[in-house]
């Protein structure tokens, strides 16, 4: 056996927290041969990037250190380097894909500039070399229009195209070892299977080894040759992948595996009264050319969508990343500037100034994709949770606030005793889920979810959908349900909405386009997420 291109032995992570010390990480070993893929799976905080982030020497030292373990890349012992050794090893040998692209993209720096900068550290490529190497990179990862994009800024791209960004930026200097941490998160189920393709023919090319981090079950089966099931900081199982998928041996990873959201979605309601309606609802963002900045033409972001959301249902809105999904939420909530009618519980919303609109807040929330972006860093939870209750419900005392933000942290799973954390302390998952606390705890009308679940592993998955559940059925809530998860979709969706470039491609029952989907775009979609062995009950794979 030659000897393996990274090797991680007994390591360990710990935080310190006051004088307290808390073990992320408990003694964990793999290896990674050249050319191998190893997939990391496991609960959300269970220690898999705190892992990965060991390995490129990225956590918040001295808070951060190893009570044991050795790491090793091409023999070289990572964890004794010195700032500068191990800057030579990032971004050239060894990269990373974080979770979250928002937070990791400069947001003062156009896409050209950040990609380019890459290739000047390692490889010193400037000029028009760099740039054409960056439209390379960007047609790769499926950025539609690359030249027209390379002086956008990150705000500028949906979630999806700020990861392909990221990927893009990962694969620049063709490094020996790509480590992923749920890379493929934000991205439709199309683009998933390009990204997934294209990941394996660079590796075959380059006979690059990388580190999968996901918490998606069916991308381990298509990528990975080895798994590793983490749960609580330890590894429980490790093995080849179908060893492990056809014959697990922990109880842990026998429930991973069983994890499914059930398929119980609300059913329409056509006598329901209206709470949310669209006519012929456009967002245009101009495009601007020049020293004096003239419009020369506009993104169609949104272009003529009309819908209507009844009380008690769930509005599924599908399509690929950037087709205006999310737009269409922040415009339906008044967040961004929109053109045509937006009615909201029979009241005319387009057009309200920012004071006018904020008797409508209580009744109207959103759940943000990016949880880590739309938490303020310097709140404690309780704070973040609180602060909708000081707005809307100033007369509350501090005891029914207090009971308020923990009954919210129960409903979605958390321990209560993490109030007064701060949200980098989370992990991806959580903080998601205090997003979901805040939005629940004004007891809204109508909840526009956008992704909610991307960053959640299938057992906290399935959990967060029947909570969904089971909160509409109590509080009658109305949701609109952005996603690129097919299998969620299905669970919670009365209706469905399929958007293409901006437009509807087609809107109906849920249950009847999942069976008999009229156009080819949405064929190719559900032919991309589901599989006859593993398609939901109810749900024909075309």
């Amino acid at each position: 056996m030659s000897e393996p291109l990274l090797s991680v032995k007994d390591l360990s992570v710990a935080f310190g927290i006051g004088n307290r010390e808390i073990l992320a990480v408990d003694k964990v070993s793999f290896d990674i041969a050249k050319g191998e893929t190893v997939a990391l799976v496991g609960e959300s905080g269970s220690g898999k990037s705190v892992t990965a982030l060991s390995v490129m020497k990225l956590l918040p030292y001295p808070a951060a250190h190893h009570p044991s373990g050795s790491i090793t890349f091409q023999s070289r012992e990572l964890l004794t380097m010195s700032e500068n050794e191990i800057r030579k090893v990032r971004g050239n040998d060894i990269t990373i894909i974080f979770q979250e692209p928002m937070t990791s993209l400069n947001p003062l720096h156009t896409i050209e500039k950040q990609i380019g900068e890459i290739l000047l550290l390692h490889k010193g490529i400037t000029g028009k070399a760099a740039r054409a190497r960056t439209l390379e990179l960007l047609g790769q990862v499926g950025i539609p229009d690359p030249a027209g994009r390379l002086q956008s800024y990150p705000h500028q791209l949906s979630g999806g195209q700020r990861q392909r960004v990221m990927i893009a930026m990962a694969l620049a200097n063709e490094p020996d070892l790509l480590i992923a941490d749920e890379p493929t998160t934000a991205l439709d189920v199309t683009v998933q299977a390009q990204i997934l393709k294209l990941l394996k023919e660079i590796q075959q090319r380059l006979g690059m080894s990388m580190l999968f981090i996901t918490h998606d079950l069916g991308i381990v089966r298509k990528i990975a040759d080895t798994v590793c099931v983490m749960q609580k900081g330890k590894i429980v199982e490790q093995g080849p992948v179908e060893r492990v998928f056809t014959a697990p041996e922990h109880p842990y990873t026998k429930a991973l595996l069983a994890a499914e959201p059930k398929p119980d979605p609300a059913p329409p309601k056509p006598d329901a009264p209206i709470v949310i309606s669209t006519d012929n609802l456009k967002v245009w963002f101009p495009v601007k050319r020049g020293v004096l900045r003239k419009t020369v033409g506009h993104i169609k972001a949104v272009d003529g969508i009309t819908i209507d959301v009844r009380k008690g249902e769930t509005l599924g809105v599908v399509g690929e990343s950037g087709s205006g999904k999310t737009t269409l939420g922040l415009a339906i909530l008044r967040l961004i500037s929109s053109d045509g009618p937006v009615v909201f519980m029979g009241q005319t919303i387009q057009g309200l100034k920012f004071k006018e609109m904020r008797p409508y807040r209580r009744d109207m929330q959103i759940v943000f994709q990016d949880p880590y972006g739309s938490l303020s860093p310097r709140m404690s939870v309780s704070d973040i949770i609180e602060e909708g209750l000081w707005v809307h419900h100033p007369k509350l005392t501090p005891e029914e606030r207090e009971a308020r933000v923990m009954a919210a942290l129960k409903d979605v799973g958390l321990d209560t005793t993490t109030r007064f954390r701060y949200p980098h302390e989370f992990s991806g998952g959580q903080r998601q889920r205090i997003a979901l606390a805040r939005a629940l705890v004004l007891e809204p009308t109508f909840i526009v979810l956008d992704e909610p679940t991307s960053a959640l592993d299938m057992l906290i998955q399935a959990q967060m959908v029947d909570l969904l559940r089971d909160l509409q059925k109590k509080r009658d809530l109305t949701y609109l349900f952005i996603s690129h998860d097919l299998r969620v979709v299905a669970a919670l969706a009365s209706r469905l909405l399929v958007l293409r470039n901006g437009k509807m491609v087609e809107e109906g029952a849920a249950a009847d386009l999942f069976k008999n989907p009229k156009t080819d775009y949405t064929r190719a979609l559900f032919a991309a997420a589901f599989n006859i062995e593993a398609a939901p009950e109810g749900i024909v794979a075309q």
